[in-house]
């Protein structure tokens, strides 16, 4: 963190305990790049762009249990109200963990990781179409190889921005950018000419507002309109479900971790496996990753 940068608790924003703070960082800042967003001493600073203005935000937890406190650039404080609903929603604050804890705790299989990491959230994201791109870059890739081809997108997509955090100095990428981009200049991103074809098909949908990637979308229509978009299937359309619509029972059963960390070698029968998580299986997967990344 830059010498002359100090913390300063600007805004504050309640949620019911538990919260699993760690984990939830652990996951974004694993996700994204450090460009868009970083985790420094404990605090999770990321690059924001309302439809107002851009800058950056940083949170911490408070001094008292259920509260975070929040900094953020001058720019993004004229329009508080907006950017405490993006964080919220980026960090899952009005979910209702203690109930979503107890259905699936009940679970054997459940059972042990949900008592090892209480309060474990399904993060959302602040910008719906910066989380598709990240899961269709995450397509049959490893987190690593998938964070670089994000950072190189940022790079070239993103807008520059200010921030007293080394390295943390661009916004996600905008889809109206992307969409008007030749095809070659995404293959050169490392990108495979489908791929490219992909991501242009849904930045062209997002920005003329066919699609719409927010928790206000019907997520089973944002899902069937997703998946008709070319080279995008089930796994991408219910992880950006997970994410970017806010789905609490999106599942994305194709996924090999999460088959791994169930002990099952088919989606059909994960699908009948997560029958008993339902309407909460996005939590589950989120104990079963979490127990992987972990070693759990």
């Amino acid at each position: 963190m830059s010498d002359d940068y100090t913390f300063v608790p600007r805004l504050s924003l309640a949620f019911t305990p538990p919260l699993a703070w760690d984990a939830a960082t652990a996951f974004l800042t694993s996700r994204g790049a450090d460009s868009t967003e970083q985790l420094i001493d404990g605090i999770y600073v990321r690059a924001l762009r309302t439809e107002q203005a851009s800058g950056w935000v940083a949170l911490r937890p408070g001094p008292a249990p259920g509260m975070l406190e929040l900094d953020a650039s001058q720019s993004l404080l004229e329009s508080g109200p907006e950017v405490k609903i993006r964080v919220r929603r980026l960090l899952n604050l009005d979910a209702d963990t203690a109930a979503i804890d107890d259905h699936l705790g009940a679970d054997p299989l459940l059972a042990p990781l949900v008592q090892q990491t209480p309060g474990l959230r399904v993060p959302g994201t602040t910008d719906g179409f910066e989380l598709a791109i990240r899961a269709i870059l995450g397509q049959q890739v490893t987190v690593k190889a998938a964070t670089t081809l994000f950072r190189r997108f940022v790079a070239a997509f993103g807008a520059p921005v200010s921030t007293p955090f080394p390295a943390l100095d661009h916004t996600g990428p905008d889809a109206d950018r992307v969409r008007q981009a030749p095809l070659q200049q995404i293959i050169d991103l490392g990108l495979t000419s489908r791929r490219a074809q992909t991501v242009l098909h849904l930045a062209n949908a997002v920005a003329t507002g066919d699609i719409q990637l927010t928790p206000a979308a019907d997520p089973v229509l944002a899902r069937e309109q997703l998946q008709a978009l070319p080279g995008i299937g089930p796994w991408t359309a219910h992880y950006i479900a997970m994410r970017a619509l806010a789905d609490p029972d999106a599942f994305p059963s194709a996924d090999l971790g999460l088959m791994r960390a169930c002990g099952i070698d088919k989606p059909a029968a994960l699908q009948r496996r997560a029958e008993a998580w339902r309407p909460w299986r996005a939590y589950a997967a989120m104990h079963c990753w979490h127990a992987l990344s972990s070693g759990g």
